[in-house]
């Protein structure tokens, strides 16, 4: 399953590519390649798949993967369900708006923030875990399992398999919750489809910001902002048109995705919901 780098040039040669791809403008990273920062820098979300399944040895690597990344003070406050099931994931990508993403791949991840396990812990120690009534203790959660996530991604890429982030997955946190079986403390961060890309319907690499507008040192310093928000904005209309997407500059998009309540499509009664799912937020 591993793809082969045989055919791609590599060292300093190979970086050049990727940063092109990836900022589409003249950024120097140096010359320090291997095939880690390949598959990093060789990122991009997945919407088209084949409909092989994705075996479960992949499944089990990538989580091996994830429970490698750091979690704070070793809590390990994450878990993750692995849907498989047409009609399951049909009824998840329902709460997610019918995402074509999450109808072709064979399988959905959703990663949890799950304070349920150390409740139980603590509770089975009689203690009563008063600690968890805390908004830091949801983002630890929240945050062990984003870290968690990302190192399954790059797992999962490496053995050649696609990806794609789902947050639409908040919109409805409490169905999800329902048709998951979550128990109390237990909060669906994201979902993430996996599968095989199609290869008829390849994803490009999106390009990002240039490092100058979030790469600070010190102190913060906005100076070079709106020059590289033009430039992005240029870059990101080059790869919309080769992705057959509608033209949008990132500025609007940023404007558009935080300009209104409605823009957050549900999601801003969240705290309300983690409430009825038994956070407390203090």
């Amino acid at each position: 399953m591993t793809p082969s780098l045989a055919a791609k040039p590599t060292g300093p040669d190979r970086l050049a590519v990727l940063s092109a791809e990836r900022y589409r403008q003249v950024q120097h990273l140096g010359s320090e390649w291997n095939e880690t920062i390949d598959t990093l820098l060789s990122h991009r979300s997945v919407r088209s798949y084949l409909p092989d399944p994705v075996p479960h040895t992949a499944v089990e690597l990538a989580v091996a993967a994830a429970q490698s990344a750091a979690s704070s003070s070793n809590l390990q406050a994450w878990s993750v369900v692995a849907v498989e099931d047409p009609e399951r994931r049909s009824r998840l990508n329902a709460v997610a708006g019918n995402q074509r993403q999450i109808a072709q791949a064979p399988l959905l991840l959703v990663w949890l923030a799950d304070l349920a396990r150390p409740r139980a812990i603590a509770a089975g120690g009689g203690s009563a875990g008063e600690g968890l009534d805390y908004i830091e203790s949801f983002l630890l959660g929240v945050i062990d399992a984003a870290l968690a996530a990302q190192n399954a991604v790059v797992a999962f890429e490496s053995l050649g398999l696609g990806t794609c982030y789902i947050g639409a997955i908040r919109n409805d946190p409490e169905r999800v919750a329902r048709e998951l079986a979550l128990p109390d403390g237990v909060f669906p961060v994201f979902g993430l489809t996996v599968g095989f890309p199609d290869p008829a319907q390849p994803a490009g690499v999106k390009p990002r910001l240039p490092q100058s507008t979030v790469l600070h040192r010190e102190q913060y310093s906005d100076g070079a902002r709106t020059r590289d928000l033009a430039g992005y904005n240029k870059a990101l209309r080059s790869f919309q048109t080769e992705q057959a997407m509608p033209a949008i500059d990132w500025t609007d998009q940023v404007r558009n995705r935080i300009g209104t309540v409605e823009a957050l499509k549900g999601r801003h009664v969240l705290a309300a919901a983690a409430r009825r799912l038994g956070f407390r937020l203090k």
